[in-house]
């Protein structure tokens, strides 16, 4: 029998760096695993233009299951880059696997939990790391820990438990830690996602001094790159309030403790 297939699987962006991103993470966590990491996203990939992937087209994941049990492989394991049970993991993935299932019947395919488990920190670990670098010696500066923002409640508390863990791991280094998000939907059915960033960047004392933006994002792409929707509001407010100065950390991706993560998620799949 043959081995079970690894498709790592993120949510998928039109921008480039994304896709790149998420090839370069796979090839990593092959070799953490030691076996291969196909990297597939959930939508939007394949509308990048190859020439800018190297010539290799970006992968969505059901064709690429389709084309791969086609070809005769019948085991997957699916490890999602997602932080929480977004409604990516818990209807779209279920609704068409369960569509898919009656034309290939042999299929044996496992889901991997998202990266945010209880009593794990690390993925807090990785944040408080990325802000401290935006810290010097003496600074007790403010932390807005940003997300994009998800209409499902249970992702959004997922965000606020990791500003929590922050704020714990960070101490007196900074005088506070708060969630946010980039965007939100409309409507008072969705205040858990308040505050956004924009408005936060707008009260005091958030509209002066040093403010650092814990990025809560996996991958580079529109909004989070470094001219991205959440750089656009951050040059916003400091055009807005003079004496404000913001700092962008570094993206989830680019700390190595999301192998470890990674990998003992897909061990739980197993």
């Amino acid at each position: 029998m043959a081995e079970s297939l690894t498709l790592l699987v993120d949510n998928g962006s039109l921008e480039p760096a994304a896709t790149l991103a998420l090839r370069g993470l796979a090839v990593r966590l092959s070799g953490r695993l030691g076996r291969p990491v196909t990297p597939v996203s959930l939508l939007h990939s394949s509308g990048i233009d190859p020439k800018a992937l190297g010539g290799e087209a970006a992968e969505i994941v059901f064709p690429a299951l389709e084309r791969r049990l086609a070809a005769g492989q019948n085991d997957f394991i699916l490890l999602p880059l997602f932080f929480g049970p977004s409604r990516a993991l818990t209807e779209y993935l279920p609704e068409n696997l369960a569509r898919l299932r009656p034309r290939f019947p042999a299929l044996r395919l496992k889901i991997a939990p998202p990266l945010h488990a209880a009593r794990d920190n690390r993925l807090a670990h990785i944040l408080a790391q990325h802000v401290r670098d935006e810290l010097d010696s003496t600074d007790t500066g403010r932390v807005a820990l940003v997300d994009h923002g998800s209409p499902v409640e249970a992702v959004t508390a997922v965000r606020n438990e990791l500003a929590q863990q922050v704020a714990g791991l960070l101490g007196s280094r900074v005088a506070a830690v708060t969630p946010a998000s980039m965007e939100r939907r409309a409507g008072p059915e969705y205040d858990f996602g308040k505050p956004l960033l924009a408005d936060l960047l707008a009260e005091p004392p958030w509209n002066a001094g040093r403010v650092v933006v814990a990025m809560q994002f996996l991958l580079p792409g529109r909004h989070a790159g470094h001219d991205g929707d959440v750089a656009k509001i951050c040059r916003a407010a400091e055009a807005a309030h003079p004496g404000l100065k913001t700092h962008m950390t570094k993206l989830v991706v680019e700390h190595p403790l999301l192998l470890d993560i990674l990998a003992d998620r897909w061990r739980q799949a197993g």
